[in-house]
């Protein structure tokens, strides 16, 4: 147990080491950004831009702005936003970290459990057209834009079929299935790739043959001995894709008129609107942060060879 609590300590300090030095890079690059982040910004005379500027706090220096918004950050305040009507970022995003989470989670669900399923038959059926046509989805997969995907999947099934609706966020569960099958092309080819190079391997190790001579199943082999030695690969991938897809795919939710974070990050690097650009960066850097922990974590529930005592 102590090991353990010597473990979570140095890791939990190394994410808020992390974290502030990501806030810290991110607030200075902000305060190198050429323009204004003001609506008509062209029609305002120097006298309006001072005004603002002091009624915003950016005229203050530098170091003054950063102790403040640090200070505001643990408190919970982000600021507001400099585009929307000075409405808070934390309401601002609030209301469209729904969406794109439930999004990324069912796309990297179900891109993932496909592609285990695929990668896995693969592996047992190694050199047979099974094999093969794996191998060609996982290299298309991947090598196909999840834009190029999102537009295919709109004009089959929701201009010609007419089975889904095209876009927009008003049908409920209907309206999520084309974006989710857009976002899950990518994790469902990686699944599927790394799972049949890593089973292959397995399959061959002497265990499995010694468990292969006593008559056991070649599908319980797989599944039951086979599948827990090969997930540690598809753990490391499947962490930061989760956080790339819950934070919000830009392309994807811009095509299927999704109000998510993805969409507010386009709009707010447009406009120039500071503090939420740094709000979505400090989201999407503890998301993966948070990830990244779960993982290490999971690597030693996974694979009993690794151990905490190697970092203690």
């Amino acid at each position: 147990m102590k090991r353990w609590a010597l473990y979570i300590s140095r890791r939990l300090l190394y994410m808020a080491v992390t974290l502030w030095l990501i806030i810290t890079a991110t607030f200075l690059l902000m305060s190198l950004l050429p323009g204004s982040p003001y609506n008509y910004r062209d029609q305002l005379s120097q006298a309006q831009i001072d005004i603002l500027d002091q009624k915003y706090g950016l005229n203050q220096p530098l170091a003054v702005r950063y102790v403040t918004y640090l200070r505001n950050i643990l408190h919970g305040d982000f600021g507001i936003s400099l585009q929307f009507s000075d409405q808070p970022i934390t309401k601002l995003l609030a209301n469209r970290v729904g969406p794109s989470m439930r999004l990324g989670l069912q796309a990297v669900a179900f891109g993932t459990v496909v592609g285990t399923i695929l990668g896995v038959i693969a592996a047992m059926r190694q050199n047979t057209w099974i094999d093969t046509f794996s191998s060609l989805f996982a290299i298309i997969g991947r090598s196909t834009p999840n834009f190029v995907v999102a537009v295919i999947l709109q004009f089959t099934f929701a201009v010609s079929l007419k089975l889904l609706p095209i876009g927009l966020w008003k049908d409920g569960f209907r309206s999520t299935i084309l974006p989710t099958l857009a976002l899950s092309i990518s994790p469902m080819a990686d699944a599927a790739r790394f799972i049949r190079t890593e089973m292959v391997e397995v399959l061959g190790s002497d265990y499995i043959e010694l468990a292969r001579a006593k008559g056991m199943s070649e599908t319980r082999l797989a599944f039951t001995h086979g599948l827990r030695n090969a997930l540690i690969p598809l753990v490391t991938i499947i962490g930061p894709m989760t956080v790339s897809l819950m934070t919000g795919s830009l392309v994807v939710e811009n095509i299927f008129a999704i109000p998510g974070i993805g969409e507010q990050f386009t709009k707010s690097i447009l406009s120039n609107d500071y503090y939420t650009i740094m709000a979505v960066t400090i989201l999407y850097s503890s998301l993966l942060l948070a990830v990244i922990f779960v993982m290490d974590v999971l690597y030693q529930v996974i694979d009993p060879r690794v151990r905490v005592e190697a970092d203690a």
